[in-house]
Protein backbone atom coordinates (compact mmCIF):
# COMPACT_ATOMS: atom_id res chain seq x y z
CA UNK A 1 0.00 0.00 0.00
CA UNK A 2 2.46 2.32 0.42
CA UNK A 3 4.19 1.65 -2.66
CA UNK A 4 1.28 2.32 -4.38
CA UNK A 5 0.92 5.44 -2.18
CA UNK A 6 4.49 6.48 -3.17
CA UNK A 7 4.44 5.77 -6.81
CA UNK A 8 1.16 8.25 -6.95
CA UNK A 9 2.93 10.80 -5.44
CA UNK A 10 6.17 10.11 -7.75
CA UNK A 11 3.57 10.77 -10.38
CA UNK A 12 1.88 13.85 -8.88
CA UNK A 13 5.31 15.23 -8.54
CA UNK A 14 6.64 14.40 -11.70
CA UNK A 15 3.40 15.88 -13.81
CA UNK A 16 3.80 19.16 -11.77
CA UNK A 17 7.14 19.38 -12.45
CA UNK A 18 6.21 19.25 -16.39
CA UNK A 19 3.61 21.63 -15.94
CA UNK A 20 6.15 23.75 -14.55
CA UNK A 21 8.81 23.51 -17.04
CA UNK A 22 6.21 23.98 -19.98
CA UNK A 23 4.62 27.17 -18.67
CA UNK A 24 7.34 29.39 -19.27
CA UNK A 25 7.30 28.23 -22.78
CA UNK A 26 3.65 28.34 -23.19
CA UNK A 27 4.41 32.17 -20.91
CA UNK A 28 7.06 33.46 -23.74
CA UNK A 29 4.76 32.10 -26.90
CA UNK A 30 1.81 34.18 -25.54
CA UNK A 31 4.25 36.97 -24.96
CA UNK A 32 5.71 36.36 -28.41
CA UNK A 33 2.05 36.08 -30.31
CA UNK A 34 0.58 39.50 -28.48
CA UNK A 35 4.27 41.13 -29.84
CA UNK A 36 3.35 40.13 -33.41
CA UNK A 37 -0.25 41.29 -33.51
CA UNK A 38 0.77 44.40 -31.83
CA UNK A 39 3.12 44.83 -34.61
CA UNK A 40 0.93 43.40 -37.30
CA UNK A 41 -1.63 46.03 -35.94
CA UNK A 42 0.75 49.04 -36.47
CA UNK A 43 1.80 47.80 -40.10
CA UNK A 44 -2.09 47.55 -40.90
CA UNK A 45 -2.46 50.79 -40.00
CA UNK A 46 0.47 52.39 -41.65
CA UNK A 47 -0.37 49.99 -44.83
CA UNK A 48 -3.95 50.66 -44.99
CA UNK A 49 -4.01 54.68 -43.95
CA UNK A 50 -0.58 56.13 -45.04
CA UNK A 51 0.49 53.51 -48.00
CA UNK A 52 2.56 51.22 -48.71
CA UNK A 53 6.37 52.00 -49.95
CA UNK A 54 7.18 54.72 -52.41
CA UNK A 55 7.05 53.45 -56.05
CA UNK A 56 9.80 52.63 -58.38
CA UNK A 57 11.84 55.55 -59.10
CA UNK A 58 15.29 56.21 -60.62
CA UNK A 59 15.51 59.49 -58.27
CA UNK A 60 16.86 59.84 -55.46
CA UNK A 61 14.91 63.16 -54.67
CA UNK A 62 11.47 61.54 -55.52
CA UNK A 63 12.26 58.60 -53.12
CA UNK A 64 13.30 60.84 -50.14
CA UNK A 65 10.02 62.61 -50.78
CA UNK A 66 7.96 59.72 -51.39
CA UNK A 67 9.87 58.35 -48.30
CA UNK A 68 9.04 61.86 -45.99
CA UNK A 69 5.51 61.94 -47.18
CA UNK A 70 4.98 58.93 -46.05
CA UNK A 71 6.51 59.49 -42.38
CA UNK A 72 4.77 62.62 -42.19
CA UNK A 73 1.17 60.12 -42.55
CA UNK A 74 2.39 57.60 -40.10
CA UNK A 75 3.49 60.45 -37.80
CA UNK A 76 -0.50 61.92 -37.94
CA UNK A 77 -1.95 58.82 -37.66
CA UNK A 78 0.08 57.70 -34.79
CA UNK A 79 -0.11 60.82 -32.97
CA UNK A 80 -0.86 59.49 -29.46
CA UNK A 81 2.02 56.76 -29.92
CA UNK A 82 4.34 56.52 -27.18
CA UNK A 83 7.14 54.13 -25.82
CA UNK A 84 5.68 50.97 -24.98
CA UNK A 85 2.56 51.04 -27.20
CA UNK A 86 4.73 47.74 -28.80
CA UNK A 87 6.81 46.82 -26.02
CA UNK A 88 4.37 46.56 -23.28
CA UNK A 89 6.41 45.58 -19.88
CA UNK A 90 5.83 42.05 -20.23
CA UNK A 91 7.11 41.88 -23.71
CA UNK A 92 10.20 44.06 -22.52
CA UNK A 93 11.08 41.82 -19.85
CA UNK A 94 10.22 38.99 -22.56
CA UNK A 95 13.15 40.40 -24.50
CA UNK A 96 15.08 41.62 -22.00
CA UNK A 97 15.42 37.49 -20.59
CA UNK A 98 16.12 36.68 -24.34
CA UNK A 99 18.93 39.29 -24.73
CA UNK A 100 20.41 38.21 -21.56
CA UNK A 101 19.87 35.08 -22.13
CA UNK A 102 22.11 34.86 -25.31
CA UNK A 103 24.91 37.00 -24.07
CA UNK A 104 25.60 34.52 -21.36
CA UNK A 105 25.45 31.95 -24.56
CA UNK A 106 28.44 30.73 -26.35
CA UNK A 107 28.10 33.58 -28.63
CA UNK A 108 28.25 36.19 -26.12
CA UNK A 109 31.37 37.29 -25.90
CA UNK A 110 31.52 37.43 -30.04
CA UNK A 111 27.84 39.48 -29.47
CA UNK A 112 29.73 41.85 -27.27
CA UNK A 113 32.95 42.43 -29.05
CA UNK A 114 30.88 43.32 -32.25
CA UNK A 115 28.46 45.81 -30.60
CA UNK A 116 31.79 47.25 -28.95
CA UNK A 117 33.17 47.57 -32.73
CA UNK A 118 30.22 49.76 -33.72
CA UNK A 119 30.70 53.20 -34.29
CA UNK A 120 28.86 54.24 -30.64
CA UNK A 121 25.17 55.80 -31.47
CA UNK A 122 24.01 58.19 -29.14
CA UNK A 123 20.73 59.48 -29.55
CA UNK A 124 17.67 60.70 -27.84
CA UNK A 125 14.67 58.49 -28.82
CA UNK A 126 11.84 59.01 -29.43
CA UNK A 127 8.64 57.29 -30.74
CA UNK A 128 6.88 58.13 -34.18
CA UNK A 129 9.93 59.79 -35.28
CA UNK A 130 12.05 59.87 -38.16
CA UNK A 131 15.39 58.53 -37.22
CA UNK A 132 17.93 60.98 -38.13
CA UNK A 133 19.80 60.35 -41.49
CA UNK A 134 22.72 61.81 -40.33
CA UNK A 135 23.06 58.98 -37.34
CA UNK A 136 24.59 55.43 -38.19
CA UNK A 137 22.61 52.89 -37.56
CA UNK A 138 24.10 50.23 -35.77
CA UNK A 139 23.19 46.69 -37.17
CA UNK A 140 22.13 43.83 -34.61
CA UNK A 141 24.04 41.00 -34.45
CA UNK A 142 22.17 38.13 -36.37
CA UNK A 143 23.45 35.53 -33.41
CA UNK A 144 21.37 38.10 -31.27
CA UNK A 145 18.96 38.09 -33.87
CA UNK A 146 18.09 34.74 -33.84
CA UNK A 147 16.79 34.66 -30.22
CA UNK A 148 14.18 37.69 -30.95
CA UNK A 149 11.03 37.42 -32.43
CA UNK A 150 11.10 37.72 -36.50
CA UNK A 151 10.14 40.70 -38.17
CA UNK A 152 8.45 41.53 -41.46
CA UNK A 153 10.02 43.09 -44.04
CA UNK A 154 9.20 46.25 -43.54
CA UNK A 155 10.95 46.38 -39.53
CA UNK A 156 14.23 45.98 -38.45
CA UNK A 157 15.80 45.66 -34.71
CA UNK A 158 18.46 48.43 -34.29
CA UNK A 159 20.71 48.96 -31.37
CA UNK A 160 20.98 52.59 -29.99
CA UNK A 161 23.68 52.39 -27.08
CA UNK A 162 21.53 50.04 -24.53
CA UNK A 163 18.10 50.29 -26.31
CA UNK A 164 16.76 48.07 -28.66
CA UNK A 165 14.65 49.95 -31.46
CA UNK A 166 12.08 49.00 -33.56
CA UNK A 167 12.71 50.39 -36.26
CA UNK A 168 9.86 50.91 -39.99
CA UNK A 169 12.56 50.65 -42.69
CA UNK A 170 10.29 52.19 -45.12
CA UNK A 171 8.82 55.52 -43.29
CA UNK A 172 12.24 55.12 -41.46
CA UNK A 173 10.33 55.66 -38.73
CA UNK A 174 11.21 54.46 -34.39
CA UNK A 175 8.08 52.17 -34.14
CA UNK A 176 9.17 52.08 -30.63
CA UNK A 177 11.98 50.91 -28.37
CA UNK A 178 12.69 49.04 -25.14
CA UNK A 179 15.18 51.11 -22.95
CA UNK A 180 17.95 49.47 -21.27
CA UNK A 181 17.64 46.31 -23.41
CA UNK A 182 21.11 45.29 -23.23
CA UNK A 183 22.81 44.88 -20.04
CA UNK A 184 25.29 47.23 -18.84
CA UNK A 185 28.78 45.96 -20.18
CA UNK A 186 30.55 44.01 -17.93
CA UNK A 187 27.37 41.94 -16.78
Amino acid sequence: MLGVKMSAYSLILLVGMKLSLAAPSTQNDRLVRDFKARITRYLDLRKNEAGSAPGRTNSPDKLAHSQEDLAVDVQSLRSDAKQGDIFTPEISDYFRRQIASTLRGPEGTKIRVSLRNAEPVRLTLRVNEVYPQEIPLQSTPPTLLSNLPELPKELEYRIVGRTLVLLDIVPNIVVDFLPHALPESGK
